[in-house]
């Protein structure tokens, strides 16, 4: 695998793929992902523009089998046919099953897994090195590390050092707490010349001016358009433009996302919701998140008109 290129194609739009299913069983809807598929690439997410990532906790993979996160992950890989790179969540509490997902991943053709420190117990960072150079040396497959404070430990500058230089770690997507100390600044000036930097913090802006290369991006599940928008945007360095777009559109998005999780615990379901409300296939997330497409359905509307969110039916009629 040319591991070089991988990483020249983590940019753009980082897509969290939410997982369909079927509302009656919750079992998987593949055809729906597969259509999901086509209307982000028609929207324009394709190689230059963006990655897909399957099975990340937008995808709900804490509620997915072994073998369900490989069913979705190459239907994703078979729709998107070469288009658009494509990474799979390897998130996971056990090294052995890291190992067998980096193998399976390389072996349905995925470019990319998503590694996070394990969950449940508050690993240290030896563990965590451990953990990741076992699913690098796993496979043949590039890896981004996912540094999260969803899970048990944030990965420190001083671990990301000791591992930064194996040649298939390619790219760097950062969520932590801001503690003012500009941590997030300090990982992008130190590695943003040997990973691509997946902002997922909202700052688009300063991260792309100190060499992040790609933004985690929900609100494209519903409106790729936007997304390929203010990524040319920053391309282009226009950069009040670029924020301006956030606060119209991604701040009313965070705004009711925040609402919501006061009573609603998961990931994914804003984006499920905003799809149905556009027209596109949908479905719960699987218990024990609650759906929240009644209680939200109405405001959730109001939120995507007032954005002037492109294809929103203005009633379920």
């Amino acid at each position: 695998m040319d591991h070089q290129k991988n990483r020249e194609n983590l940019c753009g739009c980082y897509v969290t793929m939410p997982t369909m299913f079927r509302d009656d069983d919750l079992e998987l809807n593949l055809p729906a992902m597969r259509r999901h598929v086509e209307f982000l690439i028609d929207g324009g997410i394709r190689t230059g523009t963006g990655v897909l990532l399957v099975c990340g906790a937008a995808g709900d993979f804490q509620t997915m089998t072994f073998e369900e996160r490989m069913q979705a992950t190459e239907a994703v890989i078979e729709a998107a046919d070469g288009r658009v790179p494509v990474a799979m969540g390897a998130m996971t509490t056990s090294t052995r099953e890291l190992v067998q997902l980096a193998r399976a991943a390389e072996k349905i053709g995925a470019a990319y897994i998503q590694v996070s420190p394990p969950f449940y117990f508050n690993h240290t960072q030896g563990d965590f090195i451990e953990h990741f150079i076992a699913g690098a040396e796993a496979a043949d497959i590039s890896l981004i590390l996912y540094n999260t404070f969803w899970y048990s430990m944030g990965v420190s500058l001083q671990a990301i050092e000791e591992i930064v230089d194996r040649p298939n770690f390619v790219g760097l997507k950062w969520a932590t707490p801001d503690g003012g100390r500009m941590e997030f600044e300090t990982a992008i000036t130190r590695f943003a010349d040997r990973l691509s930097i997946i902002d997922n913090q909202n700052r688009y802006v300063i991260s792309h001016i100190l060499g992040a290369r790609a933004i985690e991006f929900h609100v494209a599940n519903h409106w790729p358009e936007f997304g390929v928008k203010l990524w040319r945007l920053l391309e282009e360095k226009r950069y009040t433009e670029a924020e301006q777009g956030m606060v119209d559109v991604l701040m009313p998005y965070w705004q009711i996302w925040h609402e919501i999780e006061q009573e609603y615990i998961g990931d994914g379901y804003v984006d499920k919701l905003c799809m149905e409300l556009v027209g596109l296939d949908s479905s719960r997330n699987r218990p024990p998140t609650r759906d929240i497409r009644g209680p939200y359905r109405e405001k959730m509307r109001e939120m995507l008109l007032a954005c002037k969110t492109p294809r929103v039916r203005a009633s379920d009629k």
